[in-house]
Order: C-alpha cells, then structure tokens, then sequence
C-alpha cells in the first residue's frame, strides 16, 4: 500500500522542466552526466549522446494507477504533437522532479526500448523541457542503432561503487545533509547521489523489489515497522554493542590496552549476573547449570576474538587508526535507516515528510554515537562484517573498505564537505 498523499505532496512538477540562462551564463545542469549530455547538444552529437544513455540507461514516467496491484501493464506515457504525430518521453536520473503521487518513474535501458517501445511511437525525446533534450526517430534502422549500442556499452552494475553528487536540487539543511551523508556506504555501493530527496532509486519497481527481497518488506506498514527498528538500532543483535560496552568499561578502569581474557570474563560475568538479576539467585547461571545459556556465553567469548581480528585488519588498512578500536556498531542500523527512509520513498510507502524525519533522527543518533565521519565508518564496517563476513574478509569486506576510502579522500565526498558535528 502506497503512502497516503500529503495536499503539499500535488505539485506541478510532474515531469521535468529546466530553462538555460537567458543571460547566456550557461546552465547548471544538475549532475554531470546531464552536464556532459548538454555540452553534446551544444555540439549536435546525436550519436555520442545515445551512447551516453545506453551506458546510463534511462527512466519513464508511469501513471501510478498502472503500477497498482492488479495493473496488467504498464503502458508509456505519450503525447501527440500537432502533426499527428506520437512521442515518448524518457529522462536521465539527475532530471528526474519530486515524487508525485500520480506517477512513478521505472528505469529502462537503451536495448529495452529498442525491442519494446510500441511500433505506433513515432518519436521518442530525452529530457524533454531542459537544455539537454534530444530527440530521435523510431525508425528500424534507428532502433538497431539502439540495440548496438546497448550491447556494447550497457553493464548491469557498471556505475556502481562511486560517489555521485548532485550540483543542483540538494537540501539546504544542514542536519537532513548529514542525515543523507550517514547513508553515504550505500550510496556509493549503489552508485546513487547521496544528497537527494527526491527519491528514485533504481526506479519504482525496482525499489518495491530490492524492499520486498532483502528486507521483508512488502507494504507501508512493514516499511514503517523496519525504519523504526533502524532508527531505535534495534536490528542489529543487541550483544554486538553489549560485548564491545564490556571493553568500554574495562577501558576506563584498566586504560585503552585491555587484556583480551579479561574481556572476556567481563562479557561472561556480567552475562550470568544478569541472568540472577532478571530471574533470581536460584536460576540456572553458572557454567554446567543451563547448556543453552553456556552456549551463548561460549559465542559471546568467542566474539570478543573476531572483533579483535577485525581491528587488526582494519588497522592494517588504515581504517581504523595505529591505537584505535571501534566502541559501537550503532552506525550499521543507523547508516541503513539513512537509506531505508529514500528506498521507502522510492516505493511510494514513505511520504515526503516521513522521509525527511527519518533522515533528520539518523543525523542526530550518528551524532549522539560518534565524534568522526573515520570513526562512523569504523562502525559501520564492523556491523557489516558481523552480519556478512564471517571472517572471510571477502567481497564484504573489501567493497566497504573501497567505499571508505573513497569517503574519506574523494573532494566530492559528503564526508569531506559536511561537518560530522
């Protein structure tokens, strides 16, 4: 079920609309893949353009009420111009306008449309009302050059694992900026602009899917359900933090350096004491008492080693520091809720004003756990390999630590252009 539709969510920005300068300034385009498709339109590069968009692929608006439970397809959008003649239009991702509640925008590649676009379109226009709109013929002979082009430039996954930054449309606030630069991981995996709101994603039904298949989510309750448990960090297993607070406190009563058999004892003592505490002296808590309860202290003793491992390596790639250990997981539930808030936008569960509160309580639990964008990261990558990795240090692990240092070096990166705190 969508998200109802706030009054101040009907806006006039259905599709989009750009006007160049009339001061002959140029135009701020807003990212720069419609930088370079402008400069190609100033050239008359038709060819160098498809090719652009057949590397990127594309996106079409779709009226919602094709898209609801039921629809049998998902027809495009067209408009007849004066000599009878019938045109489609499809946008570059950076072009894309704020969600509106009667149309959705669906990705599509170059070699799609090539196979797929109706035989009665006579034309078809990219970024149409902007200063990088192109147009070009349906002929067979144009849609083999499509299809060519597909074939040898389209790469499912080719412009992940970089930071993309929008120049125009951002956010002024500084608190929801940071909100969106905690989700910064994911952006880069993604290859999504860390710095908007008006949310996309991959497009509508591949947002509803990504939702549906790793998060269990299939309708705005589920959504609401699981943002909150990401905001109050409560997906992640709670003795992660439990074990990594017992050294915490060591720390303050011993120094930095703690003694990794007295952590250990510290996780287990404190463990069973609990167990007194919650259920009375008489409970099962000592070792031999309870197997089930003696299992669990066994996994939280043996936690204590992988974190230890894990910083090692993490101070051997540099992403922790010579001295430094990781004091909170926090920032793996909270840098996901960054990303869960604009993914259920993206599948119209979220409103607009849910998105932007979700990203504003991220911002300030990063800040309430955190004194560092470094130190955040640490956090983060420690949650993830706890979750994935299994002390393989494969591709999660690898891939993270890319993203952090690009994060932590690229000029464009959020982390190097908005304060921590």
């Amino acid at each position: 079920m969508h998200a109802p539709a706030a009054e101040d969510e009907y806006h006039d920005d259905v599709f989009p609309f750009a006007e160049a300068p009339s001061d002959g300034t140029g135009w701020q385009a807003p990212a720069d893949l419609e930088e370079h498709l402008y400069e190609l339109c100033e050239a008359d590069d038709g060819y160098t353009y498809l090719r652009a968009i057949a590397v990127t692929g594309l996106y079409r608006p779709v009226s919602v009420a094709d898209v609801e439970p039921g629809a049998s397809e998902r027809p495009v959008l067209t408009f007849d111009l004066p000599d009878g003649r019938r045109i489609a239009q499809m946008y570059t991702a950076g072009l894309l306008p704020r969600p509106h509640p009667e149309v959705v925008y669906e990705f599509v590649t170059l070699g799609t449309l090539a196979a797929e676009l109706p035989d009665d379109i006579d034309l078809l226009v990219v970024n149409a009302a902007t200063p990088c709109q192109q147009f070009y013929l349906t002929t067979d002979e144009e849609r083999d050059v499509w299809a060519d082009l597909h074939a040898d430039h389209y790469v499912d996954g080719r412009l992940h694992d970089r930071i993309e930054t929008r120049r125009t449309g951002a956010p002024r606030s500084p608190v929801l900026l940071h909100g969106l630069a905690c989700g910064a991981h994911l952006c880069f995996a993604n290859g999504d602009a860390w710095n908007t709101l008006d949310w996309h994603g991959a497009g509508y039904n591949s947002e509803v899917e990504r939702l549906a298949e790793w998060w269990g989510v299939h309708s705005r309750e589920d959504w609401l359900g699981t943002q909150e448990r990401l905001l109050d960090r409560e997906v992640s297993p709670w003795y992660w933090d439990f074990v990594l607070g017992a050294r915490t406190s060591l720390s303050k009563q011993y120094g930095p350096r703690v003694d990794p058999e007295l952590w250990r004892q510290c996780v287990e003592v404190t463990i069973r004491n609990r167990v007194v505490e919650s259920e009375g002296p008489d409970a099962p808590h000592r070792p031999g008492d309870d197997p089930e309860l003696d299992d669990f202290v066994a996994a939280l003793r043996g936690l204590v080693g992988k974190i230890i491992r894990y910083e090692s390596r993490f101070r051997a790639d540099e992403l922790l520091p010579p001295d430094g250990h990781v004091r909170t997981v926090a920032a793996w539930d909270i840098g996901r809720a960054s990303k869960m808030a604009r993914w259920g936008r993206g599948a119209r569960y979220a409103t607009h004003a849910e998105l932007e509160a979700a990203v504003e309580r991220a911002s300030h639990e990063a800040r309430a756990a955190y004194a560092s964008w470094e130190e955040f990261s640490a956090g983060y990558v420690l949650g993830r390999c706890l979750h994935f990795d299994e002390e393989q240090f494969g591709d999660w692990y690898t891939t993270v630590l890319r993203a952090h240092r690009e994060l932590v070096s690229d000029p464009d990166s959020p982390w190097l252009t908005v304060p921590f705190q």
